[in-house]
């Protein structure tokens, strides 16, 4: 008959218990805290790679405050209304005041930084110097991007899609006069695909300064997450990124 000690009983009955519960203790330690916001924004604004300009910044802030950002890239109308029924964690960049319409989310007090919303064409010449002259031309934007949806008049020939890729290739089989995006990403855009026949209109249409929402759970890091983006500022960081991560793209 073979026997077994106590103590040797007792320890392979603390280490089972061990193996059992060790996924649902990590599952909850502070370390892995992470915060999910959705963005219909490209690089160099945000990518894949979490390593554009408003993914940098805002997961530098997330993680003194001992969050690990994650980057969400999904239609900008569904990235709203996820943010805003809570199945994530916020929106990483909106306009301001959008809090009006979806009360769950919360605006972070302080800018990431400023977009300029521009039209881009294939024509050599196209008068657009505001939103009113628009009107005599169709355009195409991405459907969910509130300030274009909010300006754009009323009588325009438009055509919505989901996603950048869609955008462009409406300009390039001219099935459009003229595209509306931010400056930074459509540059990167056309860069990224050597699209020398497509250009920005000059001025921009808008010049808007872009915030971090977050869902109302989070409430209580928002004032937080505003201190640690001042002082990221404060500290020469959001100037080394604009140089490092935007500046390139600024002569295309």
């Amino acid at each position: 008959m073979t026997r077994t000690m106590p103590g040797l009983a007792v320890l392979i009955g603390l280490l089972g218990l061990c193996l059992l519960s060790g996924p649902a203790l990590a599952e909850t330690t502070p370390d892995d805290k992470v915060l999910v916001l959705n963005t219909a924004f490209s690089e160099p604004i945000s990518n894949k790679e979490q390593t554009g300009f408003a993914d940098t910044l805002i997961g530098m802030a997330l993680q003194r405050l001992g969050y690990r950002l994650k980057t969400l890239h999904l239609p900008a109308e569904r990235a709203l209304i996820i943010a805003n029924d809570g199945i994530d964690d916020g929106e990483m960049l909106r306009i301001a005041g959008l809090q009006k319409s979806y009360p769950n989310l919360i605006q972070v007090p302080e800018k990431i930084i400023d977009l300029e919303f521009s039209a881009f064409t294939r024509k050599k010449s196209l008068p657009i110097t505001g939103w009113h002259d628009l009107a005599a031309y169709p355009v195409a934007i991405i459907t969910g991007w509130k300030i274009l949806e909010r300006n754009i008049p009323a009588t325009i020939d438009l055509v919505t899609v989901r996603n950048v890729d869609q955008l462009f290739t409406l300009l390039l089989k001219d099935r459009t006069d003229a595209i509306l995006y931010t400056r930074w990403s459509g540059l990167a855009y056309i860069r990224k695909h050597q699209l020398q026949e497509i250009s920005i209109v000059e001025p921009p249409l808008e010049r808007k300064s872009m915030y971090v929402y977050l869902h109302k759970r989070h409430r209580e890091l928002v004032p937080r997450l505003a201190h640690e983006l001042r002082l990221l500022k404060a500290e020469g960081e959001k100037q080394r990124l604009f140089r490092e991560i935007l500046a390139p793209y600024a002569g295309d």
